[in-house]
């Protein structure tokens, strides 16, 4: 039987300090987002956010993804290359809801947008669609403050379920072996997703009126 190493107590102690802090920034993240959902839900304008999902890699998680970029497994090297040890996801009912929710977020004083990705508007080959931020959140430990990274991913309901979906779909399976039939049939099937958004949200605004007005918020 193979026996997993035991890390060596300062070894251990260092990666449980490096973990705690995206822990703490992903709380800090959450907590925000709590608010911001509460708070529109008080003003009976209609909450946005339908829900969240927080996530934190694992070890090994991050320890593969250094691997396949090429990252040095130090801390150092692994605080400034991966960005999205800690992430959170936010599913907003329409396409409008995402780019208000994210700009509530990121105009907050002590959010710091540092990149958008927004494959909403230039969606990816696959047909993937979801707007992706990188914030950095401070965090006040007893000793200093710590700006800590947090991947934000911000979709409707259909890109959730599409996204969803589509990863059980390539569960365990080697997506070069997947046939461009069956590739062409998911791309299609995620335009058939944001057609519904677009119809969705139209049939809203035809009962409820229009809804707050997207921010010119920056894109790629």
């Amino acid at each position: 039987m193979v026996r997993r190493a035991i890390p060596e107590p300062e070894a251990f102690r260092e990666l449980t300090t490096f973990m705690m802090v995206y822990k703490f920034g992903l709380a800090e993240i959450r907590t925000k987002i709590d608010i911001l959902a509460e708070e529109l839900a008080h003003r009976g304008s209609g909450n946005p956010i339908e829900h969240v999902n927080p996530r934190l890699k694992t070890p090994a998680s991050i320890t593969a993804k250094a691997q396949r970029i090429g990252c040095p497994l130090t801390f150092d090297d692994l605080r400034g290359r991966i960005r999205d040890i800690a992430g959170i996801r936010i599913v907003c009912s329409f396409v409008s809801d995402v780019y208000t929710v994210a700009e509530m977020l990121t105009r907050q004083p002590d959010v710091n947008l540092v990149v958008t990705k927004d494959y909403i508007a230039k969606p990816k080959a696959n047909g993937y669609r979801s707007l992706h931020l990188i914030v950095e959140i401070p965090v006040f430990l007893s000793d200093q403050v710590v700006a800590v990274p947090v991947e934000v991913q911000l979709r409707t309901v259909a890109m959730d379920f599409w996204a969803s979906l589509e990863h059980k779909i390539y569960y365990k399976h080697d997506a070069t072996e997947i046939s461009a039939a069956l590739r062409a049939e998911l791309a299609a099937a995620a335009e058939d997703a944001a057609r519904l958004d677009q119809r969705m949200e139209g049939l809203h605004r035809e009962i409820h009126g229009p809804r707050r007005p997207s921010p010119a918020y920056p894109r790629e």
